[in-house]
C-alpha cells in the first residue's frame, strides 16, 4: 500500500481546510445555539465540488472515491465545522443510489445529491428495533401499483433540511410470508409522513427526529432497487457510514489536539510551559498516536470501499469506526484536562463537544456491536447473539 496521498488528494485537504477556516467552530456552535442550520457552509462546499466527491461524474459529481469525500469531511471537522448530512446524504444514500438505484432514482436524485441542491436523510432506526434490520416494525404492503408504508423511526438526522428519507422497511415475501428488507425513498411532503423533533442534551446544529409513516402511499417507482436484493443493498451504505464516521471523529480530535498543545506550549506556571511536563506531555503525544493510527485504519477501509472489496472495507470500516470513536472522546478530554477550567467556557467550547464526540461510541453503530462484528467475522468466535 502506498501510504503518501496523491497531489491532487493533498490539494483537496488544502482547499478544504481553508474554507473550513474561514467558518471555523464559532460558526458551528453559533449557529446550534441559535436553533440554525450550516446552510452557508453546506452551499458552498456544493459549489466548490465537495459535497458531491465520491458521486459519478455523468449525474454532476467528482468521479472520486469515498477516500476523497472523507478527506473533505475531515478537514472541516478538524477546522470545528463538520457537516453530519455528509454521513448521510453523499455517502449513505448517494452511495447505496449508484450502485442500486434505477435508471430514473439516479437521474432524478443523483444530481441533487451531487450538487447539494438537495438532501437526502436515511431512515432505518426504530423505537423498539434500534437498527436491526430484522426485527424492524416498519412494513410496506403492495397495493396494486403502490406501496404503502407504515411505521415509526425514532433518531433521523437532519429530515427538516431533506427532501426525501431513503426508509428502510420490510415486506412480505410471497411464497413464505416472511418479511425481509426493503428501501424506499419517501418524500418528505409525501401524505402521511410526518416528523417532530427529539429534545437533545447536546449542542449540534443537525436536529434529531422521531418519523410517523401513516399509510404512506408511493409509487412503484419508490423501491430502490430489486426487493429481492434489499439486504445487499442496505449493507452498501454501512461502510460508507462507518468511515464517514470515522472522518468525522478524527477531525473531532485533530481539533482538541491542536487547541491542547497550542495552549501547552504558551501557558506558564511556574519556570517553563506546561506543556514541558511529562504529565501533560505524553498524554498528548499519545492522543496523537491514537489519531494517526485511527486515521490509517480509516483510510484503508476507504481504500477497499473504492476498489469495491465490500467484505474487506466492512472489517476495515469497523475497525477504524471503533478505534476513531476512541481517538475522539480521549482527544477531547485530554484537552479538558489540559486547559483546566478555561475549557468549560463556552469562548472555548471542548465542553460541549465532549458531549457530541462521546456519541460516536454509540452512533451510528455501538462499539459492542463493532466487537461483536470482529469477534465473529474476524477471530471466527461463535456468534452471541
Amino acid at each position: 500500500m502506498n501510504f503518501t496521498e496523491t497531489a491532487e488528494q493533498l490539494a483537496l485537504r488544502a482547499a478544504v481546510a481553508e474554507l473550513g477556516r474561514r467558518y471555523g467552530f464559532d460558526y458551528y456552535t453559533r449557529q446550534a445555539r441559535e436553533g440554525g442550520r450550516l446552510t452557508e457552509l453546506w452551499r458552498e462546499a456544493a459549489k466548490l465540488g465537495f459535497i458531491g466527491a465520491n458521486l459519478p461524474e455523468e449525474y454532476g459529481g467528482g468521479g472520486a472515491g469515498l477516500y476523497e469525500l472523507a478527506i473533505v469531511l475531515e478537514e472541516l471537522a478538524a477546522a470545528g465545522c463538520g457537516l453530519l448530512m455528509m454521513v448521510v446524504s453523499p455517502a449513505i444514500c448517494g452511495t447505496i443510489l449508484s450502485r442500486y438505484g434505477t435508471a430514473d432514482q439516479k437521474q432524478h436524485w443523483l444530481p441533487k445529491l451531487a450538487s447539494g441542491s438537495a438532501i437526502m436523510a436515511f431512515g432505518i432506526t426504530e423505537p423498539d428495533a434500534g437498527s436491526n434490520s430484522h426485527r424492524l416494525t416498519t412494513v410496506a404492503a403492495r397495493d396494486g401499483d403502490t406501496w404503502v408504508l407504515t411505521g415509526r423511526k425514532v433518531f433521523i438526522s437532519g429530515v427538516d433540511e431533506a427532501e426525501a428519507v431513503l426508509i428502510v422497511g420490510r415486506t412480505a415475501d410471497a411464497k413464505t410470508g416472511n418479511l425481509r428488507p426493503a428501501l424506499f425513498v419517501v418524500p418528505t411532503d409525501a401524505p402521511g409522513f410526518s416528523y417532530q423533533p427529539l429534545e437533545m442534551d447536546i449542542v449540534m446544529p443537525e436536529k434529531q427526529y422521531l418519523l410517523f409513516l401513516d399509510d404512506v402511499r408511493l409509487p412503484a417507482t419508490a423501491l430502490v432497487g430489486e426487493e429481492s436484493a434489499a439486504i445487499q443493498q442496505l449493507f452498501a451504505g454501512l461502510n460508507p457510514e462507518r468511515i464517514m464516521a470515522s472522518a468525522m471523529a478524527l477531525g473531532s480530535a485533530r481539533y482538541a489536539l491542536e487547541k491542547a498543545v497550542s495552549y501547552a506550549k504558551e501557558r506558564t506556571v511556574w519556570s517553563a510551559p506546561i506543556g514541558a511536563h511529562q504529565g501533560l506531555a505524553h498524554p498528548l503525544a499519545q492522543v496523537k498516536v491514537e489519531i494517526e493510527m485511527a486515521r490509517l485504519m480509516m483510510q484503508k477501509a476507504a481504500t477497499l470501499q473504492d476498489a469495491g472489496d465490500d467484505m474487506a472495507a466492512g472489517e476495515a470500516a469497523n475497525m477504524a469506526k471503533y478505534a476513531a470513536a476512541e481517538a475522539g472522546v480521549r482527544a477531547v478530554d485530554q484537552a479538558i484536562q489540559t486547559l483546566g477550567g478555561s475549557s468549560m467556557t463556552r469562548e472555548v467550547g471542548l465542553a460541549a463537544m465532549l458531549a457530541n464526540v462521546r456519541t460516536t461510541r454509540i452512533a451510528p453503530v455501538s462499539r459492542e456491536m463493532i466487537l461483536n462484528f470482529v469477534a465473529q467475522y474476524s477471530l471466527g468466535l461463535p456468534k452471541s447473539y
